[in-house]
């Protein structure tokens, strides 16, 4: 199974655990009229220090702990930068007050905020007073609105707003997801190691049939982390994360051919023939010819050979129970 507790998790885990969000029993239902004072009246932007503001919640990108950087940073962010740089700040992130005093938590617009931070400038944002649910739904909204979120980045943006302790109907309105729709996600989540998804990235090309052909092979033990890990290092950095995910599934494919037509055949003592094939072990031996006589002997004795051999067998390999 893919999925790891907070402690174990890094990237988007990590980021849910600094937030401090609580598990909850119910939600009460967050309608759209509701985020209509997000839109925020010109009093509710404020010039603020970057440095007083901390981010919450789910991370919704991989680009920010991953190894495969999307088209979203580097020349992306550079640009989003230089924008802000020439000609101001145009579109405000959503805050809200921090417990700590004088401090405020991120809802949205990360990168902006980053990118203020980075060049020395007070960030333009809409301080609002909302609940975990509202910022949730709000924070799915906008990013809806801005850039579609791959299949992967999908799948692990509900896992992170789960493992924070929410029900699965806020994560599926937060995502605009039916109920299958959250369990295709799930299923690749469950299956698919963190690290091997961390090394392919956000692949935002890719959708549900290849993530879940992933995630089937991982299933169907035809395919384990240490073997994907070992593909996936082997691409090199100009390998995007689409690409690398493709490499992994042709590569699983061969791997699989491979097994399925692996078969062996070996003489020990001539008229006795061992057959090795993928599912099973046969084994016959000729009563006829030079050594008629000891498939006779062992036409007599192979059962209790072979109990003698499965007894030795399990003495050696009895599991270590402590």
């Amino acid at each position: 199974m893919a999925r790891k507790s907070l402690q174990d998790m890094s990237g988007i885990a990590n980021t849910i655990a600094r937030s401090g969000a609580k598990p909850v029993g119910k939600f009460a239902k967050t309608s759209a009229p509701a985020l209509g004072a997000l839109q925020g009246s010109l009093a509710a932007i404020r010039e603020i220090d970057p440095n007083l503001i901390d981010d919450w919640g789910p991370a919704d990108r991989l680009d920010e702990f991953t190894p495969v950087n999307s088209e979203d940073d580097g020349e992306g962010f550079d640009a989003l930068k230089n924008s802000i740089q020439d000609g101001g700040q145009q579109v405000p992130i959503l805050v809200r007050k921090a417990k700590s005093e004088g401090r405020f938590e991120a809802i949205y617009g990360r990168r902006r905020l980053r990118a203020c931070r980075e060049l020395g400038i007070k960030v333009r944002a809409n301080v609002q007073d909302i609940d975990d649910q509202t910022a949730l739904l709000a924070k799915g909204l906008e990013n809806a609105a801005r850039r579609n979120l791959s299949f992967y980045e999908k799948a692990r943006f509900a896992e992170a707003i789960l493992e924070a302790g929410h029900a699965t109907p806020t994560v599926r309105q937060v995502l605009s997801l039916s109920a299958s729709g959250l369990s295709h996600l799930m299923k690749v989540t469950q299956s698919v190691p963190v690290k091997v998804g961390d090394l392919i990235g956000a692949a935002p090309k890719s959708g549900r049939p290849k993530w879940t052909a992933l995630a089937e092979l991982f299933i169907a033990k035809k395919l384990t982390e240490r073997a994907a890990v070992s593909v996936l290092q082997k691409c090199g950095k100009e390998v995007s994360s689409d690409d690398r995910l493709d490499v992994l599934l042709k590569e699983a494919s061969k791997r699989g051919a491979r097994q399925g037509r692996s078969s062996s055949e070996m003489t020990p003592v001539e008229g006795v023939t061992i057959k090795t094939g993928r599912g099973s072990i046969s084994m016959s031996a000729k009563k006829s010819g030079t050594n008629a006589k000891f498939a006779e002997w062992l036409d007599e004795n192979l059962a209790d050979i072979i109990k003698r051999s499965y007894a030795e067998f399990t003495a050696v390999n009895r599991t270590d129970e402590n």
